[in-house]
């Protein structure tokens, strides 16, 4: 289920750095209920997965595979947080940036793991806004952390692969889990995106309808959410290419190689967006040169028919001015002689604006 955004906490003044604050809502979307701890300890000939029902069962724990992957869901107790920090030897900045949903992604070296923050997007059911979920991992010596405010089903494919041992991760160490976790991630972003590029065509063919509709809003929100894309995807790709380039030993030769393809799939994605957000910049200068061109002609069509009453105006006028001494006033067909040559003025007037094709 997803849940409406919430408000950002925002660091109070005077608190010490690296302190843990109960969050009572934050920029991503706020998840309800206890916090939920599940542990995959997996190896090549096996995989066993368990949820702790507490944090005491979770570090009682005995790990038995090559490879543990925790995850934790639900953000809400800082107590949990730190006793889970105390566990693994986090920095308490590493758990305070957890506690702040609303940290950009980065890739940061610890000594003995790496942190690495991510966020992910969707657009909501019913109002059709686009919310986010920050995803974070701690990487370490044959462990991987991970850290969501609640479940949205990201991992669930990986999940299962580990299950059934299908594919290359039962094989490798914590580093490829990691690899496979962020590839995760990276695909998630080319299904939200999909649906931003088919909104921009939407929007884009309803662009040169007669009738508004709302266009404006409609292209200022997708200008919006590209931005808030952009936001998310650029710092992404400098962490990955700071991955790739071997400076931190938690990764192996051989899953740097599957971070790179990571990385270029981030450059794939980079370039989507700032297409449809040419298009979206585009689009915003056809809507306000259509909006111009439009008001144009309607001026120009009161001006017209201003024009050819004009010359009726005037003679009517005339007529108007109740002068005893006027010629056609006495005439038989005066009146039908001034009506037809009235009639005659506004339909060589029509005719001379239609072959200009002002009307």
């Amino acid at each position: 289920m997803r849940h409406p955004e919430a408000k950002t906490r925002l660091p109070t003044l005077g608190e010490e750095p690296g302190a843990l604050l109960p969050v009572s809502g934050n920029g991503a979307e706020a998840g309800d209920g206890a916090p939920s701890i599940r542990l995959l300890d997996y190896g090549p000939e096996r995989c066993e997965e368990t949820q702790f029902r507490s944090i005491a069962e979770g570090l009682a724990y005995q790990p038995k595979g090559k490879v543990q992957w925790l995850n934790v869901y639900g953000l809400q107790e800082p107590e949990v947080l730190k006793a889970i920090g105390d566990r693994f030897g986090l920095h308490p900045l590493v758990l305070e940036d957890i506690l702040n949903a609303r940290q950009r992604p980065k890739l940061e070296d610890y000594g003995s793991y790496l942190f690495f923050a991510a966020r992910v997007f969707h657009y909501q059911e019913g109002s059709g806004r686009l919310g986010y979920h920050q995803v974070y991992l701690v990487i370490g010596k044959g462990f991987v952390i991970t850290f969501q405010n609640q479940s949205i089903g990201l991992f669930q494919g990986l999940r299962d692969r580990l299950h059934s041992g299908k594919g290359l991760a039962r094989q490798r160490g914590a580093d490829f889990l990691a690899y496979s976790l962020i590839d995760a991630i990276i695909d998630d972003y080319f299904g939200v995106l999909d649906a931003f590029t088919l909104r921009v065509e939407k929007a884009d063919s309803t662009l040169l309808g007669n009738r508004d509709n709302g266009v404006l809003r409609t292209i200022h929100r997708l200008k919006h959410d590209s931005l808030r894309f952009r936001r998310a995807l650029l710092p992404l790709r400098d962490a990955l290419n700071q991955a790739t380039r071997g400076d931190h030993p938690h990764f192996g030769d051989e899953s740097r190689i599957y971070l790179r393809d990571a990385y270029d799939h981030t450059l794939h994605l980079i370039e989507s967006l700032e297409s449809s957000r040419d298009m979206v910049s585009g689009m915003l200068d056809l809507y306000l040169s259509n909006q111009s061109n439009r008001l144009n002609v309607q001026m120009r069509v009161l001006t017209v028919i201003t024009i050819i009453f004009m010359p009726l105006t005037l003679i009517v006028g005339i007529y108007g001015m109740n002068f005893e001494y006027m010629p056609e006033l006495h005439w038989r067909y005066g009146y039908f002689t001034v009506l037809a040559g009235m009639l005659a003025i506004s339909s060589l007037l029509g005719y001379y604006f239609w072959k200009k094709r002002w009307i």
